[in-house]
Parts: C-alpha cells; structure tokens; sequence
C-alpha cells in the first residue's frame, strides 16, 4: 500500500532503455565480431606470405578468378604436416642433425636458431606446452596475492644456489589484460597455494581483471555463509 509519503519511483525514460539496450547487443556482437575479424585477418596474413611462393598451376585463383581467402593455409597445413611426417622418419632426422651442424658453426645465425628453437620447443612440445597449475603466490610482498601458474620444479644451477628445504618451483606470473607477459619467478612450494581451478578459468580471471570469476554462483554462495557466519 502506498502514501503520499512515499518516494515516487521514477520510470526509466526513452534514453535509457536505448541505452541499455545498445550496451546489451555491444556486449553480445563484440565478441562474435572479433574473433570472425582475427581469424578473417590471420588467414588473410597466411595467404599474403604463402601464396606468393606457391607455382601458379597450384594456385585455384588462375582456374576461377577469384580469390579464395584461406586458400594459403590449407597449403601451410598440408606443408607443415608433410615436413613434420618427413621429420620424424631417419633420413629426416640425418638431414636435420646435418643442417644444424652447419648453423651450430656460423656465428650469428647460431645465436638466432637456437633462441627461435627454444622457444618454438617450449610452446609447440607436446610434453611442454602447457602449465601445470594455477596457484596463489604473495606478490609483489607479502600480504598482497596474485593468481600465477606453475611451470615446473625448479632445476640445475637456480635449484642449487636458492635451495630450500621444500625444494621450489618456477612460477610464471602474468599481466592484465594480455596474460602472454608476465614474470617468471622462483618460489619455495611451500609458499604457492595451488587452486582447484583450471588453467583456463584462472586465465579468464587474468584477462578480464578480475571481473570473471569461474563457479560465480559457487563463489556466491560461499561469500553469503560466511557473512552469515560473521553476523
């Protein structure tokens, strides 16, 4: 029942309500655009670089006249894959160990190959690709937390000179909005509290500072016990 007395409720006007309804489909196209435009531009990057080097008898634009975008990296897979078939067989793996040796012998280019060659092994291994854990770690100091992922037990000359009692381990911990940089740390295991949820959920975490919370409703629930708790 109402009075006189009672605040009036005001309506949401005209401007609002074309307001909200424009943040809502942003928030609904944004994402479904973006990821057609990146994929639609890294094949489009694909083709620039690979097409050139493709004979023109191969290449489908000389029969249809059109230019078929993704046509440069089914040739890209269909090349890679054979290397990589061709690789893994013995006289592959001679003709690689013989060209190594050649570049291990000159200078510059050494340097270059095995730093490009470290990193595609960590990345593309299959043993390596991925970390193992998210954790909680104390940092910057102590009192202060971040979500950072574990890599691997920390090993040779680290391990040695930083010895712990628990042993350590190497954490990487990245930044926010883009999670591929970041800090790689040591910490002894145990100062990092490992968290039950994925790599992916911490990383959604990571990207979106803070606002995506995997197990919302979980989480939710959870914070109300406590504050029912506390009272």
């Amino acid at each position: 029942m109402t009075t006189p007395f009672d605040p009036e409720t005001k309506r949401p006007g005209l401007f609002s309500g074309l307001r909200a309804s424009f943040l809502t489909g942003i928030v609904v196209i944004a994402p479904v655009s973006l990821t057609i435009w990146l994929i639609w531009s890294i094949m489009g990057w694909v083709d620039g670089f690979v097409l050139p080097l493709v004979p023109d008898r191969f290449n489908p634009e000389q029969y249809i006249g059109i230019n078929l975008r993704g046509v440069g990296v089914i040739f890209f897979l269909v090349f890679t894959i054979t290397v990589g078939w061709v690789a893994k067989g013995l006289i592959g793996r001679s003709l690689i160990h013989f060209a190594e040796s050649l570049v291990e012998r000159t200078p510059v280019v050494r340097s270059i190959y095995s730093g490009i060659k470290q990193i595609a092994e960590t990345v593309f291994a299959q043993s390596e690709r991925s970390f193992e854990k998210a954790c909680l770690i104390e940092y910057p100091r102590k009192g202060i937390w971040a979500i950072a992922f574990i890599s691997t037990d920390t090993r040779g000359e680290v391990a040695e000179k930083a010895a712990t009692m628990g042993g350590m381990v190497s954490v990487f911990v990245p930044t926010t909005p883009n999670p591929t940089s970041g800090f790689l740390l040591f910490f002894p295991k145990e100062d990092v509290i490992e968290l039950d949820m994925t790599i992916e959920d911490a990383a959604k975490l990571v990207i979106s500072a803070g606002l995506v919370y995997p197990d919302g409703e979980k989480a939710k629930a959870a914070v109300e016990g406590q504050l029912r708790k506390a009272s």
